[in-house]
């Protein structure tokens, strides 16, 4: 009996949603108009990689003096500069770069809705398997990741997690398990952010192997594959500095953490004749082991890659970025759209476990345990929400399926379209969300930022700092967070953004914006900016006012006029601009 093929579903969803998407995001595309600063510092990293920088060197040489240090991953960077070089000669550096910004987070968002209706196909069969391909595209979470100009890394951390559940829940064999480890690798290998995740889903793995002998040959192979594929990736990454030492991004004491863990588990499960008890005696010694390894070689690295940021930093910076931050500190639109898909995956995937037996309810079992503890990482680190979106598909079809079903059989035609209207509603609860509250612009609004009321014209989300182009190629010194898209959209130089290796540069622009002119006069002489510019109402910029009232930036937002700065307009633009007089 041929088996019905899912790619035709796949594909018509996803042209549908590609179009939708495109048209929605057209003019944002034209302008370079980015969901977040890390989208434009991305293509930075992309643009300096293609004009000659070092393959090994990811950072900012147009911040804090040339000495601007970056922790991100080349690996992202390979599909963005492969359509750039592929179409620039054919269509010319301008479009290459925005077909790129559309194409390849669009061609992961084909990815991630083609594993999430494999994954439902595994576990609930291939007409649920078309209710995934309809659900994906519904939720906002994966939407916000997976749209154009959205070329950061966070579309690819879904793609590779949900990619290594679909091994996972395959057959359990060797080839499966290299599948999964080989997903996870590369997963580490984009950011270290992906950890929780691993773990999860390692967990699952290795819990499945204590109840089933069966799939030793499955969890083997994983682990040694992920061992295996984060060194060499580790190596191909950072070449001379492959010793380096990082607590936010794969180093060597992480490999050597991952080596130990891997090593002791594989070992519990070549011992011979165990019980359930020993077993998981056994996996909780491993996973002691490599947290001991990590805790002794690098302590810090306990605390977290935050951990040893300035406090003036932390609490300014770290805790207004938003995806970083617990479900209690957003914004409740955002909250609701994040969790409430997941929720109906959990009640689906209950549902769909209690009316399966035998393997059908193992990997439902399976399922489960992935798809609660992602929801469960969502509410702790809402940036992980995109994957818990991803993990309920398979619960969320087949709850939407039997409601569908139920629905058909309601007598009446308006009873019955009412019925179906009803069960698309209760498994979309996100878009509902999306409906009253509107799609978000960023995901990444402080919680508790309010703007006030403003004594000069505000900046509409920030895209007037290309106006700045129109000023002589300088040093500016810049808000933390119009830094990315400034550097994007003009060929001037800053002096910092919000990226942590950087501690000092984020605290000598916070320092200065929120200090006494007085302060903020030697800072900005020592910086060799030669001009101070703003965007007021942008989020940031109100954050300084709400934490100095009387600081360098509200003054000059009043329109204080300091002897050592010269305003400059840029006609029709709101952008506050000073130029330094030395």
């Amino acid at each position: 009996m041929t088996r019905e093929r899912l790619w035709p579903t796949v594909l018509i969803g996803w042209s549908v949603a590609a179009l939708v998407l495109t048209l929605v995001s057209i003019r944002g595309i034209a302008h370079l108009w980015f969901p977040d600063p890390d989208d434009a510092m991305r293509l930075l990293q992309v643009r300096d990689w293609l004009a000659g920088q070092s393959w090994w060197d990811v950072s900012q040489h147009r911040l804090w003096g040339g000495n601007f240090a970056m922790h991100w991953s080349r690996l992202v960077d390979l599909p963005l500069a492969l359509v750039m070089i592929i179409f620039k000669p054919l269509v010319g550096a301008w479009w290459a770069e925005r077909i790129a910004l559309a194409g390849v987070p669009l061609a992961t968002l084909l990815i991630v809705i083609a594993l999430g209706a494999e994954l439902t196909r595994r576990v609930a069969g291939i007409e649920r398997a078309k209710m995934a391909v309809l659900l994906a595209p519904l939720s906002v979470p994966l939407v916000y990741q997976l749209r154009p100009m959205r070329i950061d890394h966070h579309g690819w951390q879904v793609a590779l997690a949900v990619a290594a559940v679909v091994a996972l829940l395959g057959k359990p064999n060797a080839r499966s398990g290299v599948l999964a480890g080989l997903a996870l690798a590369a997963l580490l290998t984009v950011s270290l952010e992906g950890l929780p995740i691993t773990a999860a889903i390692l967990g699952v793995m290795l819990l499945a192997w204590v109840f089933d002998s069966t799939r030793r040959e499955q969890a083997v192979a994983a682990l040694a594959m992920l061992v295996a594929g984060v060194s060499v990736l580790h190596v191909a990454m950072r070449g001379p500095a492959i010793m380096a030492s990082a607590c936010d991004a794969v180093a060597p004491v992480w490999i050597a953490a991952l080596a130990v863990g891997a090593l002791g588990a594989c070992a519990a499960m070549f011992v011979p004749r165990t019980g359930i008890l020993p077993r998981l005696a056994m996996l909780a010694a491993a996973g002691a082991a490599a947290l001991a390894v990590l805790v002794v070689n690098a302590p810090l690295c306990a605390k977290g890659p935050f951990g040893t940021l300035d406090p003036l930093v932390y609490n300014l910076w770290y805790r207004n970025v938003s995806e970083g931050l617990p479900l209690w500190d957003q914004v409740l639109p955002w909250a609701l759209m994040t969790i409430s898909f997941p929720i109906v995956g959990l009640i689906g995937g209950a549902l769909a476990w209690r009316a399966s037996e035998g393997e059908d309810r193992a990997r439902w079992t399976m399922m489960l345990a992935l798809a609660g503890l992602s929801f469960a990482l969502s509410i702790l680190i809402i940036r992980t929400g995109a994957t818990a979106n991803a993990l309920a598909l398979p619960g969320g079809a087949w709850l939407l399926h039997a409601l569908l079903t139920r629905a058909r059989a309601v007598p009446g035609i308006p009873l019955r379209t009412l019925a179906t209207a009803g069960a698309f509603l209760a498994a979309t609860p996100g878009l509902i969300a999306s409906a009253l509250f509107g799609m978000p612009v960023s995901a990444t609004t402080p919680a508790d930022t309010q703007i006030a009321v403003m004594s000069v014209p505000p900046c509409y989300q920030g895209r007037e700092i290309a106006d700045l182009a129109a000023l002589p190629k300088s040093r500016l010194f810049a808000p933390l967070d119009a830094t990315p898209n400034l550097l994007a959209w003009t060929p001037h130089s800053a002096i910092g953004s919000g990226y942590h290796r950087n501690s000092e540069s984020i605290r000598r622009v916070l320092a200065t914006f929120l200090g006494t002119p007085e302060a903020a006069r030697a800072s900005v002489m020592a910086s060799g900016a030669a001009y101070v510019v703003g965007c007021p109402g942008a989020n940031e910029t109100e954050i300084y006012k709400s934490a100095a009232p009387q600081g360098f930036w509200a003054r000059l937002e009043r329109g204080d006029r300091f002897a050592w700065l010269q305003p400059v307009k840029i006609p029709g633009s709101p952008v506050l601009v000073w130029k330094v007089i030395r």
